[in-house]
């Protein structure tokens, strides 16, 4: 697969900036009610064990533990140093892994481990050991699976590496940011160059097939000179992917980003200035644009199932394992079943508390509908492969697509007048330029959007 290299236009993008769902789900979080709960899960779950098809699973597991905090945070994580506390949290952890264990058919196996955070590697290596024989004795892994794990370079050791290794770990996400010193202390994240090169030899040494870098646009004191720079730094290093994240300052919402000053930020403009650098730095580097934050090698797994049609898009993000159900444990984790999504408890003291009682820890879901099902599908196609051919989903839902979408269709014709797609009888395709904009592309689609409700959710903008 050869990366296709974009040039930005940062007047299309200003245009259509806007709040809007990324689309880790439809329908998305804001719409979970305290109506589902650990009935409805458990009802779900021995439903898939008899008809789901895709007899693999996924598995998440929150680690909400860090050793320091970074103000850009918006994860749901606590600081801690006690060792006794992260154990207590493992001893639930093994709670809900039995419970949830006991209600799945034992011949469903583990295809895809996705541990996230918090910090993963706030764990020590014990502990990591620890979790993760509990995982291989409650589950048997596919041959071939993706075994991944979000790290922290600034208290990695080898001992982290190699517990990691023998776990099964084989692909990491490495967490930056930015390497300019001024960025690193406004964000309390001091983090030299050197530690993320120690990471990245290490993973590469033990034989991880993937090592992602993470970095953000938009934090305190960036230019396009000092992010260029730390780019620069970054495609030094080789990664197979890289994620580019759009740093949402909430301070109403996140009370810690209040210690980040607002005049520190960027502006509108600058952020815009950030995002036409990172992409066009990276397509023009070899990178394939994967799509909203996302790039990766030609030849690295995700842009192959891009080119395959066979990218799929979660609440860990895009992967390569469309259709597997998705289960997850931990405090406010997040599980997709065929048509149901349950989120977990938000607090450690009602996730503990459920647990003494023996139930699943499900605070919150929803049940989809027939109709969410078919937008579903809409808009995964387009977030994930950029197309959408109208005979194939008519033929599976039983619709006519042109009057099923028809108020869609009809939103879609300015953006095909600004190159955004190409909208033909047969079906719909997102142009390069609308690669860009694919969130504002899927938003036509989404029926809760479309509804003229009183107070509407809020949403990090599209760019």
């Amino acid at each position: 697969m050869k990366a296709t290299k974009l040039s930005v236009d940062v007047a299309l993008l200003k245009k259509y900036d806007r709040p809007g769902p990324r689309y880790t789900s439809y329908p998305t979080a804001p719409y979970f009610h305290p109506g589902i709960g650990p009935d409805e899960y458990i009802k779900q779950i021995q439903q898939g064990n008899r008809t789901v098809a895709q007899r693999e699973l996924s598995l998440y597991v929150h680690l909400p533990f860090c050793d320091t905090l970074c103000y850009f945070c918006g994860c749901n994580m606590m600081v801690t140093q006690s060792r006794q506390k992260i154990e207590q949290y493992l001893d639930y952890l093994e709670k809900e892994l039995h419970l949830l264990q006991a209600q799945l058919a034992p011949d469903r196996n583990l295809a895809h481990l996705q541990w996230g955070g918090g910090t993963p590697t706030h764990l020590s290596p014990a502990q990591i050991r620890r979790l993760g024989d509990l995982i291989h004795r409650a589950f048997t892994f596919t041959e071939g699976a993706e075994v991944g794990v979000e790290i922290d370079p600034r208290e990695l050791t080898w001992e982290h590496m190699t517990a990691l290794q023998a776990m099964g770990f084989n692909r990491c996400s490495i967490g930056v940011q930015d390497f300019d010193p001024r960025v690193q202390k406004a964000v309390n994240r001091i983090q030299p160059q050197a530690v993320t090169q120690q990471a990245i030899t290490w993973a590469r040494e033990l034989g991880f097939k993937s090592v992602n870098i993470d970095l953000m646009y938009g934090l305190p004191f960036q230019t396009v000179a000092s992010f260029e720079a730390t780019l620069d730094r970054v495609l030094a290093f080789g990664p197979d992917r890289l994620a580019i994240f759009n740093y949402a300052h909430l301070p109403q919402q996140i009370k810690h980003q209040q210690l980040i000053q607002a005049d520190w930020l960027p502006t509108p403009e600058q952020k815009l200035q950030l995002l036409k650098l990172s992409i066009e730095k990276l397509t023009d580097a070899g990178y394939v644009y994967i799509g909203m934050d996302h790039f990766a090698k030609p030849e690295n797994e995700l842009a192959l199932a891009q080119q395959n049609g066979t990218l799929y898009r979660n609440f860990q993000g895009y992967s390569t394992h469309a259709g597997l159900e998705l289960f997850a444990l931990g405090m406010t984790g997040i599980g997709m079943l065929s048509t149901l999504y349950v989120q977990n408890y938000k607090t450690l003291r009602e996730y503990y508390a459920a647990l003494d009682e023996d139930r699943l820890p499900i605070l919150r879901g929803v049940a989809l509908t027939a109709d969410d099902c078919l937008r579903r599908e809409v808009i995964t196609e387009l977030m994930c492969n950029f197309t959408l051919k109208k005979a194939a989903i008519a033929a599976k839902y039983a619709i006519d697509f042109d009057a099923y979408f028809v108020a869609a269709l009809e939103q879609l014709e300015p953006l095909q007048q600004d190159g955004l797609i190409d909208l033909g009888a047969e079906k719909l395709t997102v142009t390069p330029a609308g690669r860009l904009l694919i969130r504002n592309i899927a938003m036509l689609f989404d029926a809760y959007l479309q509804k003229q409700a009183e107070q509407k959710p809020q949403f990090s903008r599209t760019i």
